[in-house]
C-alpha cells in the first residue's frame, strides 16, 4: 500500500514521499510557539493529546511539533526553512540577538553556487537554518556577518555546484 501524493514518485527505497513534520523541544511551549509565529508566520493547529505537553504549528503543508523538555538541545542538529524575505528575517533575528555564528563558523554563509544559509537559535536553543536561493538578490551591505563558505571550506568538484534546491524555479 502506498500513500498517494501529487508530488514526484520515488522509485527507490521504501516509498517515502515527503517530510511530514519535524519535532523540536521547547523549554516553554508558549514562548517557543510565539517565536515561530512571530518570526516565521507559522500558525497553531489542533494538536493531538499525548502523555506530555505538545503544540503543533503549520507552515504550508508541513508541520513543526513542539514538545516540552529540559534537556540540552543537540548542538548541530537542525532543520531548515525557506522564507519569502530573507533580509526581513535577518533584521528581525539580529534585533532579537538570535544569530549563531559559533556552531558552523559564521552566522550567514554564501555557497559558490549562490544560495545562502543563516543560523539562529530558538528560545529553547534549537539550531534553525534559514535558506535563500540567490545571494545576488541580497543587499550585502546590510549583512556584515555574511561570509563565503568557500573561504572557510574550499568547495571543489561536485561540492562547488551543490544546491539546497532540487527543483528549478524555487522563487
Amino acid at each position: 500500500m502506498h500513500y498517494l501524493s501529487p508530488g514526484p514518485k520515488i522509485n527507490t527505497g521504501v516509498g517515502a514521499t515527503r517530510i511530514n513534520h519535524v519535532s523540536v523541544q521547547a523549554l516553554d511551549l508558549e514562548a517557543s510557539a510565539r517565536f515561530y509565529e512571530d518570526v516565521f508566520g507559522m500558525e497553531r493547529i489542533p494538536t493531538a493529546l499525548f502523555r506530555g505537553p505538545v503544540l503543533w504549528l503549520r507552515l504550508g503543508e508541513q508541520q513543526l511539533h513542539l514538545f516540552t523538555s529540559d534537556a540540552e538541545p543537540p548542538r548541530y542538529h537542525h532543520f531548515a526553512l525557506d522564507v519569502d524575505d530573507f533580509e526581513a528575517v535577518y533584521r528581525r533575528v539580529k534585533g532579537l540577538g538570535l544569530l549563531d555564528g559559533d556552531t558552523h563558523g559564521a552566522a550567514i554563509r554564501e555557497h559558490p553556487s549562490g544560495w545562502v544559509q543563516m543560523y539562529i537559535r530558538d528560545p529553547a536553543g534549537n539550531l534553525v537554518e534559514i535558506d535563500w536561493p540567490d545571494a545576488g538578490t541580497l543587499d550585502r551591505s546590510t549583512m556584515p556577518e555574511l561570509r563565503k563558505l568557500d573561504d572557510d571550506v574550499p568547495q571543489t568538484g561536485d561540492s562547488a555546484t551543490a544546491s539546497l534546491y532540487n527543483t528549478a524555479g524555487v522563487r
